[in-house]
């Protein structure tokens, strides 16, 4: 009894296994015809990146004169606060080695 059992549990397996093999090669090849399809009636357009001068390139990243305003004022600021406080006194001693 225990070897027919054993056995019917192999070729449960045997059968569940190759179901799945075969179920897996075929989304494979079907992947692939989809895709061979799909690429030779709707091509991908080449990108075409444009070309552009370093000078413009550099202007472009530079900020605008309202930018480096707000900036010097920000930095003017936090200067102006950092030595009113009387925490900066403390802050700019040397640590003890």
């Amino acid at each position: 009894m225990g070897a027919n059992l054993l056995s019917q549990g192999l070729e449960l397996l045997v059968y569940g296994m190759g179901t799945v093999v075969v179920f897996l090669t075929v989304l494979v090849f079907a992947t692939r015809l989809m895709s061979t399809v799909i690429q030779r009636f709707f091509p991908e357009a080449p990108i075409v990146v444009p070309q552009r001068s370093v000078g413009s390139a550099n202007a472009a990243l530079a900020p605008t004169p309202e930018v480096l305003a707000a900036i010097s004022a920000a930095v003017h600021q936090h200067r102006r606060r950092k030595s009113a406080s009387p925490a900066s006194a403390i802050d700019q001693r040397k640590p003890h080695v």
